[in-house]
Parts: C-alpha cells; sequence; structure tokens
C-alpha cells in the first residue's frame, strides 16, 4: 500500500495516476493507497537489506538493516541497527541511514530514492524518513509479524505501521511490503525470546 493524502484534484484522480486502487481513508480524510510494485531489483536489494540485519545480529545488535537506491538503481549507503552497541537507542538502521542520507543528499534529490528495510520502519523511522524526503520504502517483515515475535511485544510497540505515520504526512510516499517473510522472520528468530 502507498498512502496518498487528498488533493485539490481528487482522490479519484490519484488513483487513476498511480495505477492504485483505493484501500481505506484515515481519520484526517488520507486515501491509503494499494500499490504492491515489487521488482526483481527490489528483491536483490531487500535481500541485502535482510543482510545487513544478519551482519548487526551477528555485531550484537538488534537484526535490522536498511540501504539507500537512487533512481538509477545503485546501492547509495547502508546502515544497520547500532542501538546496543551504541547505547543509543534511536539507533535505527532506517534512522542511521536517515542521518547519513540528509547529510550526503538534498530532500528534493531523495524524493527520487528508495529505502530499502529488512522490517518494516518504526513510528520513529517512518517520521525520519518522512522529513528526509525519500519517495518510496520497501520492506521485508511486517511490524504485526515482528510484534508476535517479541516476547511481551505488546508492550513494546507503537502500534503504528509506517503507512499510516506516511499518510498524515503532506507528500505521497510509496510504500511495498512486506515481501521476503521468510527472509526476513529468519533473522528475528531466536534473537527475542
Amino acid at each position: 500500500m502507498s498512502p496518498v493524502r487528498g488533493s485539490a484534484w481528487g482522490g479519484a484522480h490519484i488513483v487513476a495516476a498511480l495505477g492504485a486502487r483505493p484501500v481505506s481513508t484515515s481519520a484526517e480524510g488520507a486515501i491509503l493507497l494499494e500499490a504492491m510494485t515489487f521488482t526483481a531489483a527490489d528483491a536483490h536489494h531487500l535481500a541485502r537489506a535482510i543482510a545487513l540485519a544478519r551482519d548487526a545480529r551477528n555485531h550484537g545488535n538488534h537484526p535490522f538493516g536498511s540501504l539507500l537506491v537512487d533512481g538509477d538503481g545503485r546501492v547509495v549507503l547502508e546502515a544497520a541497527n547500532s542501538v546496543l552497541t551504541e547505547h543509543d537507542c534511536t539507533n535505527h538502521a532506517e534512522l542511521n541511514l536517515v542521518r547519513l542520507a540528509s547529510r550526503r543528499i538534498d530532500a528534493p534529490v531523495l524524493g527520487g530514492h528508495t529505502l530499502y528495510a529488512s522490517t518494516e520502519p518504526c513510528a520513529m523511522c517512518a517520521g525520519a524518513i518522512y522529513w528526509s524526503g525519500i519517495g518510496r520504502v520497501v520492506y521485508g517483515l511486517s511490524g504485526a509479524e515482528l510484534a508476535g515475535m517479541v516476547e511481551g511485544g505488546e508492550e513494546l510497540e507503537l502500534k503504528l505501521p509506517c503507512r499510516e505515520v506516511f499518510a498524515r504526512g503532506g507528500r505521497p510516499i510509496e510504500v511495498s511490503g512486506p515481501h521476503l517473510e521468510a527472509e526476513a522472520r529468519a533473522e528475528h528468530e531466536g534473537f527475542w525470546g
């Protein structure tokens, strides 16, 4: 699904322009669209994000990884979770990536980039992605699936999917996921329990 906020030219026109279908409407009137494009290149990049999650776990961190790809399909940046080794609860893989990207790439340019995440970005990371200007997100494991794997996940999760965060913003961000769920799930198995 890809969230798109209502516009002056109407939701039906947005749906037709994006080749998507409306799924629901948020409380603020944002139209949530289903536009699940997922290509072979997406699968390749998402597999790399999952490998970065494995690397994070092997280095003593939570198993999350992300990478940024430009409009020509080139990997621009990679980042992994470093919450435990850096003793900073905000060092999620996506936030680490957004920090790097924001220092190196102007926001208007980031609109043509895709962020690949091994797991659905949390509300904090989704906010950072929104503010950075990144235009597309592709993720592996859903936040709901992760919460089911984490002992005490009900208490540790902000129940706010990234699509909902993006839907409340003033610009569209395409979201595609979950994908490669079995591979993404494997990196979390045995870690949280």
